[in-house]
């Protein structure tokens, strides 16, 4: 009977208008998954830095929300293949998701527009609360949509095509899987210039309703250009899903054998043989052999748990080192073009070269080997990690413990000062105003300054000094000398300012960590004697006041400084992730602002992104190696109708591998970054072994033959109704106990 069905949906299947021998409704699709993947990736690129700097959660919970996210677009594709091949069909199926999916980008642009809870026009929402509802709304819709949608269209797809356009087929599966990384690669470069822009309606701020507004437009036109070409499609109708009837044999045979659980029965040579006696033993061998291979898949989340980490943790990382490469700048989150841009030339350089001459060579590099091989490229991309990380963790500030406080002194006084400090030797901090002296030098502990008519004047404390109590005393050799009592606040840093009337001094909080998406803190002193106004300031400044920080991009950026009389223009060129406090000067607008002072609180970034490319290279290449040759291996093992399940089976690991990275990042809590990426590549090391030692005792099978061989042993197999009628009277005799037992 289902040998029929086909033949009459063959048959069925209407021609189509044609356009170079490809069917037209063909170039709906493939513009359609070009959309969908720009949408998706765009998104995705951005995502990790939405979590961590517009809705302020912490390094660990923005890495383990995106996870989250992840490993439900890798479960709902299950959901979306049931549902097309049991219920709706194909076609209903990528419009209704796809109208889901457009849905969810909406709301997850609308959630990032922070002027809607801004009532106080800060530039900060008010209601974080709504921007978090919303943008999970929109994730979870976004997850049933693009993982809905996954397993139908590439198959609508094959389905345009007649029997006599096999080539045309194959090319299509080509120019399929290049749109895919076309949409990725270009997303992964646009959006992120788009979330660097600044916009707002009250407040410019990082322009995140762009960057996930755009890829919202593209799932619009996505779905307006699939629904076009709905009069051109060939739509067949559900066939039923091979997954429940798997599900279904797999379950009879476990109740099955869990009945005949008595000894008094006989054993069988496996167990999925105890659904003989109500499945087809062809369906039986076919499971038997995908079982085979899900039993392959136990090791391989542990690859994904690395491989995703690309868009969150070494995103995270990008963000705490300089994409300056001279002609252009990159943003953290551009890295990831580095991956689809290495896959589309790293595949046809393994297959037509590397794995050539491995063969010409006589090793027999099979495919669970190259699998292995892939996974420890994988868990060296890691190692590489960790040794940026740690060259990054060289040029960080040492922030205060929660224990602690720090302390800077500034002096913007007209002569230099000594302070003395608790449990510190005397500090000599220099003249604000002083441009020459004679030459001395002054050794005070580890702080050695010398004073010349060619070395400026430092105007600060070398560094912050960490203080382990929160109440301290400093001495000024002021006339009269001056005693000043301080309580610090435990885990910040702080600055003592010195106004030109040093009893006037005061405490001014300073930022503790480094400036989010790799921004510059700056901010002003004013020492001219009126009030003075500075673009870019929210407020005046009055004299000897201290402006709170403002964060400003990287390059060339200008500041204009006016009293409403005088105005002069001060200009400086800005790295990554730097901190400064500038000090006006009384002779400011007579030196045309050139007499400003800078005093770093923070150094900028100093470790290139370019030192990443080593390790998203090692990644990739075991992509390559491990995910192409998988599924390739996969294929291989088990029969045509049963690539849907292993389909199902290859998601989950994914799925499962984002799920551990949530459960490490919440959990492991390591002191170090590093750490954790030597932690991660640890566990796939020892995941790498345990599955060469599996892979050595697989032995390869070719599921035709083993099916060809069934077919012939059912022709001659009498016993095939009576083992039926034998179950039938089985279960109602249990159906009889059963019911006696509850009488």
């Amino acid at each position: 009977m289902p040998d029929s069905k086909m033949d009459e949906t063959k048959k069925k299947k209407k021609k189509t208008a044609e356009c170079c021998g490809y069917p037209i409704s063909i170039f709906f699709i493939v513009v359609n998954e070009f959309c969908e993947r720009f949408s998706y990736y765009g998104m995705r690129a951005v995502l990790v830095l939405y979590f961590r700097y517009f809705l302020l959660w912490d390094d660990d919970l923005a890495t383990s929300i995106y996870h989250a996210f992840v490993a439900l677009c890798y479960l709902t594709p299950i959901l979306g293949a049931i549902i097309a091949d049991s219920w709706l069909g194909k076609f209903k199926t990528i419009i209704y998701l796809s109208i889901v999916y457009a849905v969810g980008q909406v709301v997850m642009a609308v959630s990032t527009i922070h002027d809607i809870t801004d009532a106080n026009r800060d530039g900060t929402p008010d209601n974080f609360t709504l921007h978090i509802a919303l943008s999970m709304l929109g994730l979870v819709l976004i997850a049933l949509g693009t993982g809905g949608i996954k397993p139908c269209v590439a198959a609508f797809g094959g389905d345009q095509f007649q029997e006599h356009q096999s080539r045309q087929l194959n090319t299509f599966f080509s120019v399929f899987y290049l749109c895919i990384n076309a949409g990725s690669l270009l997303s992964t470069l646009i959006t992120p210039v788009l979330r660097a822009q600044e916009c707002g309606i009250h407040t410019q701020q990082q322009c995140y309703p762009l960057a996930f507004g755009v890829p919202a437009a593209l799932m619009v036109v996505s779905l307006v250009v699939f629904i076009a070409g709905s009069g051109m499609y060939t739509k067949t109708a559900p066939e039923g899903n091979i997954m429940g009837s798997v599900c279904k044999c797999i379950w009879f045979a476990l109740n099955n054998r869990f009945r005949h659980r008595s000894d008094i029965y006989p054993k069988r040579e496996h167990w999925m043989d105890w659904a003989e006696e109500k499945y087809d033993k062809l369906l039986i061998a076919q499971i038997k052999m995908v079982l085979k291979v899900l039993f392959l898949y136990i090791p391989l989340p542990m690859f994904w748990t690395l491989f995703d980490q690309k868009g969150s943790r070494w995103t995270l990382q990008a963000t705490t080192m300089t994409g300056d490469f001279g002609g252009f700048v990159l943003q953290p989150d551009q890295m990831q073009t580095v991956n689809p841009i290495l896959i589309l030339t790293l595949v046809p350089i393994m297959d037509r070269i590397i794995f050539p001459l491995i063969k010409k060579c006589g090793l027999n590099f099979s495919p669970l080997k190259r699998m292995t091989v892939g996974m420890l490229f994988a868990a060296t991309a890691f190692i590489a990690a960790a040794l940026v990380q740690m060259e990054i963790d060289k040029t960080l500030p040492n922030f205060p413990s929660s224990s602690e406080s720090q302390l800077k002194v500034v002096n913007m006084h007209s002569e230099s000062l000594i302070v003395t400090v608790p449990s510190q030797e005397p500090l000599l901090i220099g003249s604000f105003e002083v441009q020459h002296t004679s030459k001395h030098t002054t050794a005070v502990s580890h702080w050695c300054f010398t004073i010349s008519s060619h070395v400026v004047f430092p105007q600060s404390s070398p560094d912050y000094i960490t203080f382990d109590q929160q109440d301290i005393r400093l001495a000024f050799n002021t006339t009269p000398e001056i005693n000043k009592d301080l309580s610090l606040i435990k885990g910040s840093r702080q600055t003592l300012i010195i106004p030109s009337e040093p009893a006037e001094m005061y405490l001014k909080e300073d930022i503790k960590s480094k400036p989010k998406e790799g921004k510059n803190a700056v901010r002003f002193v004013n020492g001219w004697t009126a009030y003075l106004n500075i673009t870019n300031l929210e407020s005046s400044l009055q004299p000897s006041e201290t402006s709170n920080y403002t964060l400003v991009s990287q390059g060339m950026r200008k500041f204009t400084l006016t009293d409403g009389i005088q105005s002069c223009e001060f200009s400086r060129k800005f790295g990554f992730g730097s901190s400064y406090t500038f000090l006006i000067p009384s002779d400011l607008f007579s030196t045309d602002c050139e007499s400003i002072k800078e005093i770093e609180d923070m150094q900028p970034n100093s470790v290139h992104m370019a030192l990443q490319i080593p390790q998203y290279f090692l990644i990739t290449t075991g992509e390559v190696m491990f995910s192409v040759t998988g599924l390739q291996f996969s294929y291989s093992q088990a029969p045509k109708n049963m690539k849907s399940v292993l389909q199902a089976g290859w998601l989950c690991t994914n799925a499962v591998g984002n799920i551990i990275v949530l459960i490490v990042a919440e959990l492991g809590k390591l002191p170090k970054q590093w750490a954790e990426y030597v932690l991660f590549a640890s566990l796939l090391v020892a995941v790498s072994i345990i599955f060469s030692i599996m892979a050595y005792f697989y032995t390869y099978i070719d599921p035709a033959e083993i099916e060809a061989e069934i077919l012939k042993q059912q022709e001659t197999d009498p016993d095939k109704k009576k083992k039926k009628e034998t179950l039938e009277m089985e279960e109602k005799e249990n159906e009889q106990e059963i019911k006696q037992t509850k009488i």
